[in-house]
């Protein structure tokens, strides 16, 4: 299944590099996003090396489906609006 990063967790003034927020598409609902949580995801990196950033959905996001994912480390910022991969 496939997910897009939609943009960093972020603050007035901070942004957290290592916290992102996602949409699924078909999750339309907190109770389906819910559903989700404890899943690892994979961001891909382009290029000939294909570095791999892996994290774990931590928490719904608002009432449409949108989850909250904690990474490993930070996430490029070349990423937002690219897909990560989730896995079991």
């Amino acid at each position: 299944m496939d997910a897009i990063v939609v943009s960093y967790r972020r603050g007035r003034r901070t942004q957290n590099t290592r916290q992102v927020i996602l949409t699924i598409p078909g999750v339309t609902s907190r109770e389906e996003a819910e559903k989700l949580v404890g899943k690892t995801i994979v961001w891909t990196s382009p290029g000939r090396e294909k570095k791999e950033i892996t994290g774990v959905i931590s928490a719904p996001h608002g009432n449409k489906g949108a989850v909250r994912v904690r990474l490993e480390r930070g996430l490029p910022g070349q990423a937002l609006g690219g897909k990560v991969t989730i896995r079991e």
